[in-house]
């Protein structure tokens, strides 16, 4: 049933194909390309896209397609791991915050509205230049930013959600709360939650090379897209393809997960469920 409504729903086929093959291309690329990311070539210096060098070449003589697959692949795996650890950390403080409410409640709202007074790439930005550079820390970064985000979500349609039917039922039964919260809340309020992720993974990439970009995130010889950008962007006059296509690769990579996030929000929706029953 729900593969129907996925097939019915343009934008959410549409992103959920482009998601698919990204990463499918990222993963596979760089084992079948003949190029390595690190594998100089000083006679193909700055080497204009070809058949050869799809992306061309950069100015140590790299292919760039393999670098921005094995770019994308690192930013990717940083901003999924963010993400991962916010929607943990987040969904659960939110999930006791608002079925218990009180001054629990109040403590963790407080801290949300403390994170929220920062925007995320200034606080993004802060915390690099507090923790340091290095993979690690901007995925720490991100589940900072994402962290609070995820929390008011689930708490608010926790809020919402804790005086229906089903929860009382369960109250009564005599269920534990973290069983109530985890097998009868939380299942019935994971589409908002749900699209949130696709876009905060999206964002996340897009701190990432941000931070990259500006020499506080990943740091060279990795590969992240950030990295590349930055290099590219040092000889954009002279070889703008580096840049420009790298560029492309997030903007594509973004309206993937926009679209994602368009078909998790309407699979997970319960009035699309009946509508397909």
């Amino acid at each position: 049933m729900k593969l129907n409504v996925l097939m019915q729903n343009r934008a959410a086929l549409a992103g959920s194909t482009i998601t698919g093959l990204f990463i499918a291309i990222i993963i596979i690329g760089p084992m079948i390309s003949p190029w390595g990311s690190g594998a100089f070539d000083f006679t193909a210096v700055l080497k204009p896209p070809s058949w050869s060098h799809p992306f061309g070449t950069d100015s140590l003589g790299r292919d760039v397609l393999v670098r921005v697959m094995e770019g994308a692949r690192i930013s990717l795996m940083i901003s999924v791991s963010g993400v991962l650890a916010a929607m943990c950390l987040g969904i659960t403080s939110g999930l006791f915050a608002g079925y218990l409410g009180g001054w629990f409640d109040a403590i963790v709202m407080r801290i949300v509205d403390l994170f929220f007074s920062f925007p995320a790439f200034v606080l993004a930005l802060f915390l690099m230049v507090a923790l340091g550079f290095g993979v690690t820390n901007v995925a720490l970064a991100i589940m900072l930013v994402y962290l609070p985000i995820f929390a008011r979500i689930t708490r608010n349609t926790t809020e919402v959600v804790r005086g229906d039917a089903y929860v009382q039922a369960a109250q009564v039964m005599g269920q534990s709360t973290p069983r109530i919260l985890f097998r009868e809340i939380l299942p019935n309020i994971s589409a908002p939650i749900l699209v949130q992720a696709s876009i905060a993974v999206a964002f996340g990439i897009v701190i990432e090379s941000g931070l990259s970009f500006i020499g506080l995130g990943v740091q060279p010889p990795t590969p992240s897209l950030g990295v590349i950008m930055a290099d590219g962007q040092e000889y954009f006059r002279r070889a703008p393809w580096v840049l420009t296509l790298t560029g492309m690769t997030v903007t594509v990579a973004l309206l993937a997960l926009n679209l994602l996030g368009d078909g998790l929000r309407d699979l997970a929706d319960p009035r699309l469920k009946r509508r397909d029953a």
